[in-house]
């Protein structure tokens, strides 16, 4: 009885491995040739509940709930595993066997607008712009990135070593053009006169010293005179002659006045009254025929070979002032044109209106372009001279709590550095921590590549949300 149970049971499983091999043959559908060891390995099958509803075309529309496209198409079901897990309880977007791939190669594509969807292969949104690559290794790169050769050209990234450099940092102050005050003369008689005639000199003339103004005649000077020529004549003692030139001298009489005396013995009924010094006639206060009283200004004379600029530089900015720091100014009239100078004084007081010190230029003027009155700017070189680690000034991206620089790492690699900025000027900031000398920083295209590390960084961090 029991070996008959037996034959039967055989009977029966042949008969079940017969039928189902037929109908496996006219199906076409294979057997597996062996069952897997490793069970844990994952797959590429997406897995896990629903968790939205998306376009069945691709375009960028999400539900909730079943939906239908205008077609009567069912939009197609996103399950927990092809999205970023909120919750902490699904798998990462990239399956445990893709992730643990080797530096270097690409692991997934993420969609280029930041979309919570990836691809397992190269593919376009529905604007036609492709899924960006993620490597294997950009997971170890903190908040690095990498960006294929292709894009870097796209973009136009450029990239410039950090070396040492002299950090020109100008003050910029306004100011106005004025006249050196110890180049201006006054010339006024010391007693009553008459102008006998004027030389053809006006106001705004150039003068030489020694050049002749005008013609004067002084019944003081001229009793001076005989009283002088009397005594020449007389052969009066050396004490005496003194005396009585002495009065010529304080009446301030021309040294060539005098000598015309002693060679001719003869007094002049008028003298001639010279320049004192080089410069421009700015006032010219006599005419022929005019009496003239003692202390009258008849002429005023400057000397225009050297000019102060006075400008008005801000409290801020006066600690880094001082005496003989070089300056370099620029005036309105001559735009391409610069005048080099040096700081002559820092005037003690401040303007409390304007909370401003003055501080005085001095700028030599041969070719007489620098006029008294212009408006002028100057920029004076508070720099230290030494050289300092910088980089190009838009190098520095400020996020206004923070500054910092994209570090490019080579083969389309990029790292951002935060970085403690120091002085600017000339185009260059100073480096003073966060980079060495010789890293290649990124100066064109920085900011685009910085909103790519950010968009990376979120990215990262909401897939690792969802990493158990």
């Amino acid at each position: 009885m029991n070996r008959t149970i037996w034959v039967l049971l055989i009977l029966a499983v042949l008969v079940a491995v017969g039928v189902g091999g037929y109908w496996a043959g006219e199906h076409d559908v294979g057997m597996p040739a062996s069952i897997p060891v490793e069970t844990s390995t994952v797959t590429n099958a997406p897995y896990g509940p629903v968790i939205y509803y998306r376009d069945l075309d691709e375009k960028p529309f999400y539900s909730l709930e079943p939906k239908l496209t205008p077609d009567g198409r069912p939009w197609r079901p996103v399950l927990a595993s092809e999205d970023v897990s909120f919750d902490g309880q699904t798998k990462a977007l990239v399956p445990t066997a893709v992730n643990q791939s080797a530096p270097g190669r690409i692991i997934y594509y993420r969609h280029p607008m930041g979309l919570p969807d990836i691809s397992p292969t190269p593919k376009k949104d529905s604007m036609g712009m492709d899924y960006i690559p993620v490597y294997g290794d950009e997971g170890n790169e903190g908040a690095g990135i990498r960006i294929s050769a292709g894009k870097l050209q796209q973009i136009g990234v450029k990239s410039e070593a950090a070396q040492q450099h002299i950090i020109v940092e100008p003050v910029r102050a306004p100011g106005i053009i004025q006249l050196d005050e110890r180049r201006i003369a006054v010339i006024s008689l010391r007693s009553e006169a008459f102008i006998d005639t004027v030389e053809d000199i006006t106001t705004g003339s150039e003068v030489r010293l020694g050049q002749p103004l005008m013609r004067i005649y002084s019944p003081a000077v001229a009793a001076a005179a005989a009283e002088y020529l009397y005594n020449l004549k007389l052969g009066s003692d050396e004490a005496r002659l003194r005396g009585t030139r002495q009065q010529l001298l304080n009446l301030d009489v021309p040294s060539d006045f005098i000598k015309d005396i002693e060679r001719t013995r003869e007094i002049p009924l008028t003298f001639t009254w010279t320049s004192p010094r080089d410069g421009i006639v700015l006032e010219r206060n006599v005419a022929d025929g005019m009496r003239i009283m003692p202390g009258d200004v008849l002429f005023r004379i400057a000397d225009h070979l050297i000019v102060w600029a006075l400008v008005d530089v801000t409290e801020r900015d006066l600690a880094d002032v001082d005496i003989n720091q070089p300056v370099v100014v620029r005036v309105r009239s001559y735009p391409d044109l610069t005048f080099p100078g040096k700081i002559a004084l820092v005037y003690p007081h401040l303007n409390p209106s304007t909370r401003t010190v003055p501080v005085r230029i001095e700028i030599a003027n041969p070719d007489f372009l620098l006029r008294p009155g212009m408006y002028a700017e100057a920029e004076i070189d508070t720099g230290s001279g030494q050289p300092v680690l910088a980089v190009p000034d838009n190098a520095v991206i400020d996020s206004g709590s923070r500054q910092y620089v994209i570090v490019d790492k080579g083969e389309g690699r990029f790292e951002p550095h935060p970085v403690q900025p120091g002085r600017r000027g000339g185009g260059y900031v100073e480096i003073r921590e966060g980079i060495a000398e010789g890293d290649l920083v990124v100066i064109s295209a920085n900011f685009l590549i910085d909103a790519e590390s950010n968009l990376k960084s979120a990215l990262n961090s909401l897939t690792s949300a969802g990493t158990p």
